[in-house]
């Protein structure tokens, strides 16, 4: 099953597709801004029984490039069976889309990252027949922001920053840089957002522990597994409790139609289909505990059965 940490990378780009090009900018690779993205569907089956699935793939429009696709792989690390996979995903989407495709890696560790980078060639020594050059963002090339005005200009960028240096020694650093550009966000929704992607991509390091210890600083406007974790360890009985009451008594039916509505939105746009009844199911759903475990699972969930699972 796909990892959290897998995940969050994966989020962080389709929602914020450009940052793969403000990264690669730095390093003098003349990518543009997107100035139209289209979220294509992931799955490359083919009609014979055979079941491949890329982790992210988009359609990016800018000016002077045009359109073309960008496959997104995160890679954890080394696996001698990728290199074919990924040449095939290449030659697969270009013969379907008739589109350039570029393949990004994103990859946590610098082993891994420099094992991505390596051209993949497939045929002879005397004659390459195909040649794939994977670009590669990893703790070797991602830009460490610790700047708290850069962090603030470009969200995505720091959250990436972080899920890719969680093991460098600047994390703490990087972490309390994101959590201030965080708090200064005046849309609420934003910072829930990027608050979970930071703590789903940090997975189980030393740096999940520190962000969960900064995130709990004001529960508030933090709703997570984090300041649920906080709850059940009783660090924050009385004061959370009172909190979250209040919130409950007050905006009860606000809040479950938010819950129901953001579950929605993003099981469609990971792409898993929402039979009627499953959609009926979720909207008519009252319980917050029940909505919130259901939004969650959506986050990672491969059907609509792992979602209602109990």
């Amino acid at each position: 099953m796909v990892g959290s940490s897998h995940e969050a990378m994966h989020r962080l780009i389709q929602d914020n597709p450009g940052v793969f090009a403000r990264a690669f900018r730095a390093l003098g690779l003349p990518f543009d801004d997107p100035a139209e993205v289209t979220v294509f569907t992931n799955d490359l089956t083919e009609i014979r029984p055979l079941e491949r699935r890329v982790d992210t793939l988009l359609q990016i429009t800018t000016v002077r490039e045009g359109p073309f696709l960008l496959l997104v792989e995160a890679q954890n690390k080394k696996d001698p069976d990728k290199p074919s996979a990924w040449a095939y995903y290449l030659a697969h989407l270009h013969e379907k889309y008739r589109l350039p495709v570029v393949l990004l890696v994103v990859c946590r560790d610098t082993t891994t990252a420099e094992w991505a980078t390596e051209p993949i060639t497939i045929g002879l020594p005397q004659w390459t027949s195909i040649t794939v050059h994977p670009l590669v963002l990893g703790p070797h090339n991602v830009p460490i922001v610790t700047d708290i005005a850069v962090a603030a200009a470009d969200i995505p960028l720091a959250v990436l920053s972080a899920i890719t240096h969680a093991k460098n020694r600047s994390i703490d650093a990087i972490l309390k840089t994101l959590a201030e550009a965080l708090h200064e966000l005046d849309n609420e929704e934003d910072f829930h957002v990027f608050a979970e992607l930071t703590e789903l991509g940090l997975g189980a390091t030393r740096a999940a522990k520190t962000w969960s210890k900064l995130m709990s600083v004001d529960l508030s406007f933090y709703r997570s597994r984090t300041s649920q974790r906080l709850r059940a360890e009783g660090r924050t009985e009385g004061r959370v409790e009172g909190r979250v009451e209040g919130r409950v008594e007050g905006r009860v039916e606000g809040r479950v139609e938010e819950v129901i509505d953001k579950t929605l939105r993003l099981l469609e746009a990971r792409g898993i289909d929402i039979p009627t009844p499953a959609r009926q199911r979720i909207r008519a759903c009252t319980d917050l505990e029940v909505l919130d475990s259901w939004f969650d699972r959506a986050i990672i969930a491969t059907d609509i059965d792992e979602v209602f699972a109990d």
